[in-house]
């Protein structure tokens, strides 16, 4: 009776196959099955990318650099450019994919939706992930969720407006710090449609 599923680690695993496969698939990936028998409405992709910071966007060959805005922690050595690593294994893990080839390669494959759990910005309470949210809406079509960083109710109205399709927060809720009524609320006053 499921609408959607989540696949993470998995994810990470048929994206390396579909590069190593010239970019393709097989229609054997829990992604391709999925969709094609359900629709890809039905397939979630849950991405828990980290920053990797580095001097400058040269310096990250083969990856999709970005450059580190205001409010966006710099790296330990002042490192003002960052690409996103997509872990695996709940974020114990590092692959070698950025979050920009998972997202096509999810997307070519028949996913329908992005889930971005920034692990840089779990519990913070500081904000989403600006930079990460742009970045995959500028390489992919499908529709992002931002995870990860949501504080006040305007975090919600910056991760909207920078392109997210939807803002998911979970631990100010539970911990009843910021009620969901306050952040509709405050979303009303906003351009962003809200659902009563």
């Amino acid at each position: 009776g499921a609408d959607k599923i989540s696949i993470g680690s998995d994810a990470v695993e048929v994206a390396r196959a579909f590069y190593a496969a010239g970019r393709k698939g097989d229609g054997s990936s829990s992604i391709e099955l999925i969709s094609t028998k359900y629709g890809r409405q039905a397939v979630v992709i849950s991405v828990d990318p980290r920053r990797v910071y580095v001097p400058d966007a040269a310096a990250a060959a083969n990856h999709a650099v970005v450059e580190l805005k205001e409010g966006t922690p710099k790296g330990p050595k002042g490192e003002g450019f960052a690409w996103y690593c997509c872990t695996v294994k709940g974020g114990r893990e590092d692959s070698e994919l950025d979050v920009v080839q998972l997202a096509q390669a999810v997307e070519a494959l028949g996913a329908g939706e992005l889930l971005l759990n920034c692990i840089d910005r779990d519990g913070q309470g500081t904000g989403y992930e600006l930079e990460l949210i742009n970045q995959v809406k500028t390489a992919c079509t499908l529709p992002v969720i931002a995870s990860s960083g949501a504080g006040t109710p305007e975090h919600f109205e910056e991760a909207l407006a920078t392109g997210a399709d939807a803002a998911l927060a979970a631990g100010i809720f539970h911990r009843e710090e910021v009620p969901i009524q306050k952040v509709k609320g405050y979303l009303t006053t906003t351009s962003i449609p809200v659902r009563s």
